[in-house]
């Protein structure tokens, strides 16, 4: 599951995790600028792909590296894998117009405590809500870029009220066991912010 870690200060790393965060990116970054940008091959669908990758793909990024080092700040060995047959379906299903999305998950190794799962959980969809809110502010530092800001905006405050759905292993579902006190405030800030432009 873990191979060869890599040392970041007090982090670690994988040349496999790397590399699945590189392909989720991608094939996440594919799969919405399709569904931005249409099926082309031109000049715009380039600028939909930066689009997605500057604002899902970071959002994405942020959420999973948020997992991780919570994890392994708790004492756990934890790294990301993604789920090929996930990322294919993600970018099949684009060309339908939308986009379902699971592209991997952090795996965790290491004993943790209800509480500790659940900080685990929620600093992914948290992380989402931070990133919304940089991009908020980017409308107003560099407003040139509005439209590319306020899709940054909206799509990582819809990734953290996605992420809250309290089924499956979406991270709601263990935030809301731990304490559902955090789990309406983090989802009625989300709400509320993919609603505010």
């Amino acid at each position: 599951m873990f191979y060869k870690p890599i040392k970041i200060g007090p982090f670690t790393t994988s040349r496999t995790e790397l590399i699945d965060l590189l392909k989720a990116w991608i094939a996440i970054s594919i799969a919405f600028g399709i569904v931005i940008g249409g099926i082309r091959f031109d000049v715009g669908f380039f600028w939909s792909l930066l689009l997605a990758a500057v604002t899902v793909g970071v959002g994405f990024l942020f959420h999973e590296m948020a997992h991780k080092f919570v994890a392994q700040h708790y004492g756990c060995a934890a790294e990301f894998r993604a789920n090929d047959q996930m990322l294919l379906m993600a970018i099949v299903v684009s060309f339908l117009g939308f986009v379902f999305a699971a592209p991997g998950a952090v795996m965790i190794a290491g004993h943790i405590t209800k509480k500790e799962n659940g900080i685990i959980s929620v600093a992914g969809p948290a992380t989402n809500l931070i990133v919304s809110l940089i991009f908020f502010a980017l409308i107003f530092l560099i407003p040139s870029l509005g439209l590319f800001w306020s899709y940054g905006f909206r799509i990582n405050a819809w990734l953290a009220v996605f992420n809250m759905i309290p089924i499956w292993n979406l991270d709601g579902k263990k935030v809301w066991r731990w304490n559902k006190g955090v789990y309406l405030t983090v989802l009625a800030i989300g709400i509320i912010l993919s609603f505010f432009l």
